[in-house]
C-alpha cells in the first residue's frame, strides 16, 4: 500500500518522475560514457539514448511487452556498454579516419595523448600553418595505416 501511494504520487507529477522499467517493459538504457570520458568513441551516447528512450517511453511505463527488453549502447567496437548481453544493441562504428581541425586541436585534446591513443601509429605529431599564418603543433593522420 505504501508503494502504491508513492507510485500514484509520482504519476500525478506528469512525466517528471516516470515509473517503469520493471517486469515486461523496456528497462533503462545501459550505455558507455562517449566523448566525455573516453578517447575512442565513434559516437556520443547522450543524444542517441535520449532519442531511443523518447521513442520507447510508452513501453518503459507500461508492462505491455512479452518479456523484459534490455537496450544497450556502446560508443565503439570495444563494447563497454554491455551490448553483447542486451536484447537491442546500438553500436557506434568508426567508418572514416579522423579529420583534424588544426586551429582547434590544441584546445580540445592533449597532443601526446592523441598520438598514444592510436594502436596502429596512424596519428603522428606534425606542424601546420593556420589562417593567421602562425605555425602550430598539431597531428596528422596516415589514412592507409588507420584501422577505420
Amino acid at each position: 500500500s505504501k508503494v502504491k501511494a508513492l507510485v500514484d504520487d509520482l504519476k500525478s507529477r506528469g512525466n517528471r518522475f516516470p515509473v517503469g522499467g520493471t517486469g515486461a517493459a523496456v528497462s533503462n538504457v545501459v550505455h558507455t560514457q562517449g566523448w566525455i570520458h573516453c578517447h575512442t568513441p565513434a559516437t556520443d551516447a547522450s543524444g542517441v539514448v535520449k532519442a531511443v528512450m523518447d521513442a520507447l517511453f510508452d513501453h518503459f511505463t507500461n508492462m505491455d511487452l512479452p518479456a523484459k527488453c534490455k537496450v544497450a549502447l556502446a560508443c565503439c567496437l570495444n563494447m563497454c556498454g554491455a551490448v553483447h548481453c542486451s536484447d537491442i544493441a546500438i553500436l557506434g562504428v568508426h567508418r572514416k579516419p579522423p579529420m583534424v581541425d588544426h586551429e582547434a586541436i590544441t584546445g580540445v585534446c592533449e597532443l601526446p595523448l592523441a598520438v598514444a591513443a592510436c594502436p596502429l601509429g596512424a596519428i603522428k605529431p606534425a606542424t601546420a600553418k593556420i589562417a593567421s599564418g602562425e605555425e602550430i603543433k598539431t597531428v596528422k593522420v596516415n589514412a592507409e595505416r588507420c584501422m577505420f
